[in-house]
């Protein structure tokens, strides 16, 4: 079960030009199902540390919640727009 948005697992909010995040840092012990990163593409395994993000305040919901590796989302703001599988 995950714990919700607004719970007091939140690691910390970003500022950036895309906007303000909460950021959660998933450790690989915790990660038990496997998502795909909107950065690369790519499957984040189930046991792989990650990040969850969300835009902050009271904007965010459950469906805006996405898994990136943490590179990815670091990267983000110099990322050209790629292929995107659909959801």
């Amino acid at each position: 079960m995950s714990a919700p948005l607004s719970s007091g697992i939140v690691t910390h909010s970003e500022s950036g030009p895309d906007g303000e995040w909460a950021v959660r840092h998933v450790p690989g012990g915790s990660s038990v199902k496997t998502y795909r990163c909107p950065g690369c593409d790519q499957v984040i395994p189930a046991g792989v540390g990650h990040v969850v993000t969300w835009p902050a305040g009271e904007y965010g919901t459950v469906e805006d919640r996405r898994h990136w590796h943490l590179p990815c989302w670091n990267a983000r703001g110099r990322r050209r727009p790629g292929l995107r599988r659909p959801r």
